[in-house]
């Protein structure tokens, strides 16, 4: 415990008024007449959404509700990791780790974080890379390196036994916190979670509906799924763009809202206005647009990650949105499964757009059917 200092968001008026003149100089690209939203972000949206975010967005009242939460940063593996560490009044709580995805933060997790508190010690990090842990001194920071840091941190925080939550990179993490500390992770719960086949045989034995999810994904991957290229491949290019441009990093994450959650025609529709500028300004006022999207080229270039075999023999749950494309025999041959639920609302970040949904299943999963252990 002597390695973890206290933590608070304190951002200098200074950068929060440089953020207010780039949004305000923006020089706007011209859309090209009658394209709407399908060859990207229109000019005519991005430019309200980003004037509302210079001229009418209080960044200090969101700072304010993440200063609300006991906040702390400590050293592993020579990188600062951020998190909040908000411990129930039962002392018989169940310890459980909440990880964000990308373009989210810690921020998501508020309503959570009121709908959890009563029934777990929660510790909520910023990953490696992202928001306040902050860009990483070195390269090599897969998936597999932040579990395990992550499981230093639960160490060092005298949690013998906890759960771990996780959506979108957090879903590729949080199972591998289990593979690395088995004896430890009392179960794993994922939305967005990402599945494979093996091989065409796998892809043969699919049902009708798990055959359509399946066409779904690759209709979306075609359509939608560019980004992920783009940060698998060349993050450093992306990265000069969207820390130069908070227009630009503003459009980079509003389409991603857009696209990845459920029925909303608008990204502020689905999750708030206030959800993606938040985000958008723990990006740019942490510097870390650029180190979250080398996150994703290290995660294309781990063989390891992608080879790890045999199942995992940590109970795990899986919550499927109406967004996500998770297929249950595919996720079967690497997890081991105990818990499927399928939602008729939501999409890819519960947190945001349905916590209630999602901290009832947290609690049927980790109170109701996870055998209770000594931690």
């Amino acid at each position: 415990m002597s390695d973890i200092r206290p933590y608070r968001v304190a951002v200098p008026d200074s950068e929060v008024d440089d953020l207010r003149c780039r949004l305000r100089a923006t020089r706007w690209a011209p859309d090209p007449p009658g394209t709407g939203w399908s060859r990207g972000v229109p000019t005519a949206y991005l430019r309200r959404l980003a004037g509302h975010w210079a001229d009418a967005y209080d960044w200090r009242r969101h700072e304010a509700e993440l200063n609300a939460h006991p906040q702390f940063a400590t050293e592993i593996d020579g990188t600062r990791v951020h998190f909040l560490h908000v411990r129930s009044a039962n002392p018989d709580a169940v310890p459980l780790v909440l990880l964000h995805g990308w373009p989210g933060s810690v921020a998501d997790f508020h309503a959570l974080i009121g709908a959890l508190r009563d029934d777990f010690h929660l510790v909520v990090p910023s990953l490696p890379g992202f928001g306040f842990s902050g860009p990483p001194p070195e390269t090599g920071w897969t998936d597999g390196r932040t579990a395990r840091a992550l499981n230093v941190l639960m160490d060092r925080l005298g949690y013998a036994r906890y759960g771990v939550h996780g959506g979108d990179v957090g879903a590729f993490v949080a199972p591998l916190m289990g593979r690395d500390a088995t004896g430890r992770v009392l179960g794993v719960h994922v939305n967005a979670l990402v599945t494979v086949p093996g091989g065409d045989e796998d892809v043969d034995a699919l049902d009708d509906a798990d055959r359509a999810r399946l066409d779904a994904l690759r209709r979306w991957q075609e359509n939608e799924g560019a980004y992920l290229r783009v940060q698998g491949t060349s993050p450093q290019t992306l990265a000069h763009a969207h820390h130069d441009s908070p227009a630009g990093l503003l459009a980079w994450f509003a389409e991603r809202y857009r696209d990845l959650t459920g029925t909303a025609d608008l990204p502020d529709d689905a999750v708030g206005t206030d959800a993606v500028l938040t985000n958008a300004s723990v990006y740019w006022l942490t510097g870390t647009a650029g180190s979250a999207a080398h996150s994703y080229y290290e995660r294309f270039h781990d063989r390891a990650g992608w080879e790890r075999g045999g199942r995992s023999p940590v109970p795990t749950a899986v919550a499927v949105f109406p967004t996500d494309h998770a297929i249950r025999p595919f996720a079967e041959r690497a997890h081991t499964i105990v818990r499927w639920t399928e939602f008729e609302r939501g999409g890819h970040f519960p947190a945001l757009e349905a916590p209630d949904l999602l901290a009832a299943d947290l609690r049927a999963f980790f109170l109701d059917q996870i055998p209770r252990r000594p931690r």
